[in-house]
């Protein structure tokens, strides 16, 4: 069977240990989507991404907060953490296009920091 990636994110899927798999990549994804809502679990998988796109500006990971996510969201958290981990890259050279989606995701959880030409 094969195995396509989402809309979007074809340039960083390539099913091997260089690049994120097919299930990394969507876990990503819905991780993406849950960080640009409104919600308590949102602010924590902002916090969650955010972190690995500048911890330094964006503030690190409270680990404990996986403890007030749903089950499928920490089980879509630790696949993406375990991807960050292995491909040892931060999100937009894994694909240019996460960086619109993390600077929306900045601009909802970190207005503040939209002002700062280096994120």
């Amino acid at each position: 069977m094969e195995h396509h990636a989402p809309y979007g994110m074809a340039s960083i899927y390539q099913g091997s240990p260089a690049g994120p798999t097919l299930d990394e990549t969507q876990a990503l994804q819905r991780l993406i989507a849950i960080a640009k809502r409104d919600t308590g679990q949102s602010r924590r998988v902002a916090d969650f991404l955010l972190a690995w796109w500048n911890a330094g500006s964006c503030g690190g990971f409270d680990l404990t907060d996986t403890w007030a996510v749903d089950k499928e969201i920490m089980q879509d958290m630790i696949v993406v953490f375990g991807m960050i981990a292995r491909v040892s890259k931060y999100p937009p050279t894994l694909d240019p296009a996460l960086e619109a989606d993390f600077k929306a995701i900045l601009r909802l959880w970190r207005p503040a920091l939209m002002r700062d030409e280096s994120l």
